[in-house]
C-alpha cells in the first residue's frame, strides 16, 4: 500500500487544519456562527464546519469540529443559545469532525421522559451521541485492545439500517446512511422544516474528495452519495437557494453548487476508468493529469492533493483494488 493510500486520517485532519487555521492564528481565532436558513446555523473555525439547530428545547449539534477547539465551538453555541446541548450527530469519524464529542457531551444534558428519574452513573448528564453504527466500530476496538478514540467520545445511540429518525425543536430530522464514500460509516443529517442538509465529507468546497479506503471509502460510494444528495435538495428561484447544504469544508452551497461538484467528480472518475481500461498504469494515469481544469478550484488543499485524489480513484477503480503498487 502506498503513502497516498496509507494515513488518509491524518491527511484530512491536515486538510482541515491548514485550510481552516491558516489565517485564523491557530487556536486564538474565534469559532464563528453564520444562520444557514431556518434553525439551523453554521459554525466555522473549529478545523471542519459544525451544523447547530436551535430551538426551544435546546441545540442539536452536527459533528464537533477539532478537540482543541471544543471550548471556543462551546462558546459559539452558548452564543446562539444558553440551554444545554441535547444532541450530537456525528457524520463520520475523522478528529476534525468528532474530536470535540467527549467535551461537547459532557456541557450537554439529554432529556429524559417525563416522571423518569436518570439511572446509571453519568446517564442523563450529558448529551447524546448519535452515529452509523460503523462509525462506532472505528471508534472503538474489541475487548483487551486499546480504542483509537476515548470512550466518552463514543457513539451512545446507533443505528444500523438505512435512516434514523426523531422529530426535536418542532422539526423533522433525518440520520440517512451513506455506505461506502468518505468512509463506510458516512451520514447526512437533514433539517426537513429549515430545509438544510449536512452532509460532512460526502461533499466539500475546498478540495477534491477524500477517498478513505482503508476505512470503507469508495469513488463509487462518494458518487452515488452526490446523486443521492441531488435528488434530495431542491433548487430555489431560478435555481438559486432552496435547499441549503452544509459541506464538511468550505462555504454554504446550493443544488447548483453541489451538480458542479457531482459533475466534476463523474468526468474525472470516467476519464480515469477509460485510462484503466486501456491498460495505463498509475504512473501514467498521474503524468496525464485528468484533474487539470479542475486543480485551480481543489488541487492546492493542504494535505490533499490533485495526485493523491487521482491515486485514491485509480485504486478504488482498478481490477486489483489496493494491492496495486507505484
Amino acid at each position: 500500500m502506498t503513502r497516498g493510500v496509507v494515513g488518509i486520517l491524518g491527511l484530512v485532519v491536515a486538510l482541515a487544519a491548514g485550510g481552516e487555521r491558516a489565517g485564523a492564528q491557530g487556536s486564538t481565532a474565534a469559532v464563528e456562527a453564520r444562520r444557514v436558513q431556518g434553525n439551523v446555523y453554521l459554525l466555522h473555525g473549529a478545523g471542519a464546519n459544525i451544523a447547530v439547530q436551535v430551538g426551544d428545547l435546546g441545540p442539536v449539534l452536527v459533528d464537533t469540529g477539532m478537540a482543541e477547539r471544543a471550548d471556543d465551538v462551546l462558546a459559539a453555541v452558548r452564543g446562539l443559545t444558553p440551554k444545554p446541548i441535547r444532541y450530537i450527530i456525528n457524520t463520520h469519524a475523522d478528529a476534525d469532525h468528532i474530536g470535540g464529542n467527549e467535551r461537547l457531551a459532557q456541557s450537554g444534558t439529554a432529556l429524559q421522559p417525563r416522571g423518569v428519574a436518570t439511572v446509571g452513573a453519568g446517564q442523563g448528564l450529558r448529551a447524546e451521541i448519535i452515529a452509523h453504527e460503523l462509525l462506532l466500530n472505528r471508534v472503538s476496538a474489541p475487548a483487551g485492545e486499546r480504542a483509537p478514540t476515548p470512550i466518552a467520545a463514543w457513539p451512545t445511540s446507533t443505528f444500523s439500517g438505512r435512516e434514523k429518525d426523531f422529530f426535536f425543536n418542532n422539526e423533522g430530522i433525518q440520520v440517512i446512511h451513506q455506505p461506502a464514500a468518505h468512509t463506510d460509516g458516512d451520514s447526512i443529517v437533514y433539517f426537513r422544516r429549515s430545509d438544510v442538509v449536512a452532509v460532512g465529507d460526502v461533499y466539500g468546497t475546498t478540495s477534491y474528495p477524500v477517498i478513505d479506503a482503508e476505512r470503507g471509502g469508495s469513488i463509487q460510494g462518494m458518487l452515488s452519495s452526490l446523486n443521492f444528495l441531488l435528488a434530495l435538495v431542491i433548487s430555489g428561484e431560478k435555481t438559486e437557494g432552496g435547499t441549503m447544504i452544509v459541506p464538511g469544508h468550505g462555504r454554504i452551497s446550493d443544488e447548483a453548487d453541489l451538480v458542479e461538484y457531482r459533475d466534476m467528480v463523474t468526468i474525472v472518475r470516467d476519464r480515469i476508468q477509460d485510462m484503466i481500461g486501456k491498460g495505463m498504469t498509475l504512473e501514467q494515469v498521474t503524468a496525464a493529469r485528468p484533474t487539470m481544469e479542475y486543480d485551480g478550484l481543489y488541487g492546492a488543499a493542504p494535505g490533499w492533493t490533485a495526485a493523491q485524489f487521482v491515486e485514491a480513484v485509480y485504486r478504488s477503480l482498478h481490477p486489483a483494488g489496493l494491492s496495486q503498487r507505484r
